[in-house]
């Protein structure tokens, strides 16, 4: 794939455009890769749609996917074809104009539930491609028929698990992320287990071409490289520590050669005693050489993380201006709300980061990193502190709430320990997956979610336990999120499974355990057996009937177990934390200052009370055009947004079928522009749904 770098002035600061000279006649008003360009600037140069005539969109077409589920999708859209994934990925490909199918792939085996975040488009002459990932393989697939290419891998497939530390053990990995394309290779994203006993997270360079390994970055070093003595003597090895790896998604700067990928921590997430040290590449921006996989270099942003703070969002590369000149710089988002901006060649931030002392852990097993890095700009976009003046002012349950906050609140870097530990901002952030949009005045657009959680952990030793065998499964791999009662805990995200025979069959039950679902992953690493235990367990069949009761004899992996993710709720399920719950916020990236901030979303029940601007939870990113607009849908209340990129005043929404936790798409075709949005809903308890909405101006003047 060749490209041209077109400089172009905009107002004090260089706009660097990505024009595709490919033989298909690719135009600028594609969106051809995830979240718009290699950068990932969420950045169109359109503006037939603009402040003055947003308001006059229409629905113009609306394509029913028949997979009800979440859809976090950002679509692709190359030569007027706009290629996504369903609920259950499937890839389809639709005329951008009509939203007609053109052609579906199916990909093999049991269908379920799966989370994709989009697809990566690739051409050499006549030769197009769409790499598409699902379950642990990326599959490779002719543009024009949907149809698996022969010379890809095996019968057009590859499997993500090659070259991990042991590909021949059956490790849950997916990508849920499109993969980065440089030339003719593709880094893929990798989603992997975070319990204790996994695999190390390798960042592996594909080729495009015949699905061989082109290159590998070992994310946890071993002996002799570099980082290696940031871990214990053996945590390279297979099952000591796993995770470090990039799911989030990587930006490329194509004129550099520079792939830069963020990576999540290691595994286990809330107890490090087992990887004792300050745990490079865990936590870090990386910025690797494109065509060798070569460190050129990294910055980590949480050393020793046992706050599972892994990097939640791709970077996007931006250009800034620094004493009269300008910089070509990375950006990355975090869940505590903080945005780091670097010098793309030398890693060099370009706002002064401080380091603070932090505590020490309670639990004597674990060794907790003595300090930690915090930026002085860009100003926070999240909320730092969770005062007692924050407890919600709605909530009729404000002395329980107030009896929790005093015990917990112990601050922003306090390890975990037996009793409750609020976590704010909260696991999902800050900022989540959707990512940050740019525009070429170096103003950066995010939102953020304000939730605070709250977790403990709990020792775990050596023990003979009298239960069977089912049972004993769920209790080493379930009750941590669903309860040993089997209740869940539905207002933090882990609906109850007390009830899952009357509406699951034994087969339906038993495909979600070995791929998983939403946050779940897949147990893959079980035995057969105790799949179909935890199964029969699941579906309340009395194991004594089959197999009478055993002496299990437990030993722990780690001496301390992560005891569930918990929202911190009143018990209405209403937040703990005061309004706004999530927030859209304009940032110079060139002073760090903000330009605006404002609540995003509406809590439905304040409404009705005259409660306005709560803010709600939010997933999925914005998108910023030329014409002034800043799309987004993301929250909770189903809408679809409209704001004035310079102020934040709204200037159009409309509902959605279903709410749409994804990033939108813009482009246009023979005169007209689009936006698209994938209306899944599913996530935060809100109704299911399979469509792909479509909006273009009522009227277009030629």
């Amino acid at each position: 794939m060749k490209t041209n770098i077109l400089p172009l002035l905009g107002t004090g600061c260089l706009l660097t455009i990505v024009l595709w000279s490919c033989q298909s006649g690719q135009h600028e008003g594609d969106w051809p890769q995830y979240l718009g360009d290699e950068g990932h600037s969420h950045y169109s140069r359109l503006d037939q749609i603009n402040v003055d005539n947003v308001d006059q969109l229409i629905e113009v077409w609306e394509y029913h996917s028949l997979d009800s589920g979440e859809m976090q999708c950002n679509p692709i859209v190359v030569d007027g074809v706009l290629y996504g994934h369903t609920a259950k990925k499937k890839v389809f490909a639709l005329d951008g104009k009509t939203g007609q199918e053109l052609w579906k792939f199916i990909p093999p085996g049991d269908q379920n539930l799966e989370r994709s975040r989009g697809l990566t488009y690739w051409e050499d002459g006549e030769d197009r491609r769409i790499l598409a990932s699902h379950k642990s393989y990326l599959y490779a697939l002719d543009a024009n028929t949907g149809h698996p290419i022969p010379s890809f891998g095996d019968s057009g497939r590859v499997s993500l698990k090659a070259h991990l530390v042991d590909a021949d053990k059956d490790y849950f990995v997916v990508s849920r992320t499109p993969g980065a394309l440089f030339e003719n290779s593709i880094i893929m994203p990798l989603t992997m287990q975070e319990s204790a006993g996994g695999t190390p997270g390798y960042v592996r360079a594909i080729d495009v071409r015949d699905g061989s390994i082109k290159w590998t970055f070992k994310t946890i070093p071993e002996p002799g490289e570099y980082g290696y003595e940031t871990w214990p003597t053996e945590a390279y090895k297979d099952g000591i520590v796993g995770g470090a790896n990039s799911w989030a998604g990587m930006a490329v700067d194509v004129d550099r050669g520079i792939v830069f990928v963020p990576t999540g921590s290691a595994s286990p997430d809330f107890f490090g005693g087992n990887r004792k040290g300050q745990n490079l590449f865990a936590n870090c921006l990386l910025a690797l050489d494109a065509n060798t996989g070569e460190r050129l270099w990294h910055y980590q942003f949480v050393h020793h993380d046992i706050w599972d703070r892994d990097l939640p969002a791709p970077p996007t590369l931006a250009q800034i201006r620094r004493e009269g000149q300008l910089v070509d710089v990375v950006t990355q988002t975090t869940k505590t709300g903080h945005v780091y901006v670097f010098d793309r060649e030398t890693g060099e931030s370009m706002f002064p980061i401080d380091t603070i002392a932090v505590p020490a852990s309670p639990v004597a097993e674990e060794a907790a990193w003595p300090v930690q890095p915090l930026p002085t700009l860009p100003k926070p976009f999240s909320r730092q502190s969770f005062e007692m003046t924050d407890i919600n002012p709605y909530s009729p349950y404000r002395d329980s709430l107030m009896a929790v906050y005093q015990s917990a609140n112990k601050g922003l870097f306090m390890p975990l320990s037996k009793t409750p530990t609020i976590l704010f901002p909260g696991c999902d952030g800050g900022a989540e997956w959707g990512g940050t949009a740019v525009d070429p005045n170096g103003i950066l657009y995010v939102n953020s979610n304000e939730m605070a959680w709250y977790f403990t952990i709990s020792p775990k030793t050596k023990e003979n336990i009298k239960t069977t065998l089912g049972q004993w499964v769920y209790r080493n791999n379930c009750a941590s999120c669903h309860q040993n009662n089997l209740a869940g805990l539905p207002d933090s995200g882990y609906p109850a499974l007390d009830g899952l025979s009357e509406s699951h069959s034994a087969t339906e039950i038993l495909t979600i355990v070995e791929q998983g679902r939403g946050r779940m992953p897949g147990f893959t690493q079980l035995k057969n057996e105790e799949k179909q235990a935890l199964v029969k367990y699941l579906m309340k069949i009395p194991e004594e009937a089959w197999q009478p009761p055993v002496m299990v004899e437990e030993e722990p992996l780690v001496a301390w177990q992560f005891d569930g993710y918990k929202k911190f709720l009143d018990q209405d399920g209403n937040p703990a934390l005061s309004p706004p719950w999530g927030q859209l916020t304009a940032i110079d990236l060139n002073t760090g200052e903000h330009l605006w901030q404002i609540p995003l979303g509406e809590d439905e029940n304040l409404s009705k009370q005259g409660v306005r601007h709560t803010g709600t939870e939010n997933y999925g990113g914005p998108v910023v055009t030329e014409g002034g607009v800043l799309f987004i849908a993301a929250t909770k209340d189903r809408r679809f947004r409209a704001f004035d990129k310079s102020s934040g005043q709204l200037l159009w929404e409309t509902e959605l079928p279903a709410a749409g936790f994804a990033t939108p798409t813009t482009y246009m075709i023979d005169g007209r522009q689009y936006v698209t949005i994938a209306c899944g809903g599913g996530k935060l308890g809100t109704k299911k749904g399979d469509s792909y909405l479509t909006f273009a101006l009522a009227s277009v003047e030629d």
